[in-house]
């Protein structure tokens, strides 16, 4: 007689138990989505993404094309370059390759505050929606929920950052000045103390506060939102698994996405906070007045130059603090 298979076996008392059923996975990872991360993982992979891309933001600062915004090409002197690659070897050639890393402190500084807080405050309303979604048996929290949650997490983060987002603008235009405007602020540290003895700390530290936390509230619901859901996307919908390929990819997506929402935004928080004396209505007025509504797009390319490699940067190395984690804790099967 053919043998029974072993799913037409009759139960009976000598038959083995069943084996529990194995919970499946979401869409992004399954268990690896309910870990609790530490709060700093955002702010450490952020400082290590500036120390990557700090020359790219430099030379895009400093650099005064026409295709990028009125603001540089009102901060410079009559000799100095006027794209990228003329901003580059400018630098190289007048401070070395040392030069490209002018104002790290002030970039490093700014991502312990900003992104810290940004990063953490996300990461931890995002777990507890989570919590709240597998209880209704949803899954997993939308796409919606997750831009409210960016939004409230990156206008924090920039509260927090402001003084440091004002004096690492001012520490990277310094170069751009003529000697005698240079305000040649040794370190971070050095510069916040000039700063709130010579301005005060609400006229110096708060300054432009407001476009600043609305630019981190889109920064960070465009950036963040958007590579989570990216990455479930690619997850599910992909063989790629959870892989550097993944990572990358809605990394990529998540700069494009971050440099569309914010290059307006980008360009009236640098105005006011490099200037002494611009507030937000007089910055937007001169801006309306020069170009009209175009000012808003005119610097995309140059800020997904920036912005782009920083945010991949960002992810890759974050994921990367995740994966230690995991191994670390036993959790990475």
């Amino acid at each position: 007689m053919q043998a029974l298979k072993s799913s037409d076996q009759p139960a009976g008392p000598s038959s083995a138990p069943a084996a529990a059923p194995v919970p499946k996975k979401t869409q992004d990872g399954g268990s690896k989505a309910s870990i609790h991360y530490p709060f700093w993982f955002g702010g450490s992979a952020s400082c290590m993404a500036a120390f990557v891309t700090h020359p790219l933001d430099l030379v895009h600062t400093n650099t005064p094309s026409p295709k990028t915004s009125q603001v540089r090409l009102q901060m410079r002197t009559g000799d100095m370059p006027k794209n990228m690659s003329g901003t580059f070897v400018h630098i190289v050639r007048n401070n070395g390759v040392l030069g490209l890393y002018n104002g790290l402190s002030a970039s490093v500084f700014r991502q312990i505050t900003y992104s810290t807080v940004r990063f953490g405050i996300y990461e931890e309303l995002k777990s507890r929606a989570e919590a709240r979604a597998r209880d209704r048996g949803a899954g997993r929290p939308s796409s919606l929920a997750l831009v409210g949650i960016a939004t409230v997490s990156g206008f924090v983060g920039g509260f927090a950052g402001n003084g440091a987002d004002v004096l690492n603008v001012r520490m990277q235009h310094d170069a751009a000045l003529p000697p005698e405007q240079r305000r040649n602020y040794r370190h971070a540290l050095h510069g916040l103390a000039t700063m709130a003895r010579e301005e005060g700390i609400a006229r110096a530290w708060l300054r432009g506060v407001f476009p600043n936390a609305v630019r981190a509230a889109a920064m960070t619901a465009s950036q963040l939102a958007s590579y989570d859901t990216c990455k479930r996307l690619l997850m599910a919908n992909t063989p790629l698994g959870d892989t550097l390929s993944t990572h990358f990819a809605a990394s990529f997506m998540a700069g494009v996405v971050a440099a569309t929402v914010t290059s307006p935004i980008d360009v009236v928080k640098t105005r006011v906070m490099a200037s002494g004396d611009h507030g937000l209505a007089s910055a937007l007025k001169e801006l309306f007045a020069a170009d009209g509504m175009r000012w808003m797009f005119k610097g995309w390319v140059p800020s997904f130059l920036r912005l782009g490699p920083h945010t991949i940067a960002t992810f890759v190395f974050l994921e990367m603090h995740r994966k230690v984690y995991r191994k670390t804790k036993g959790l990475e099967s």
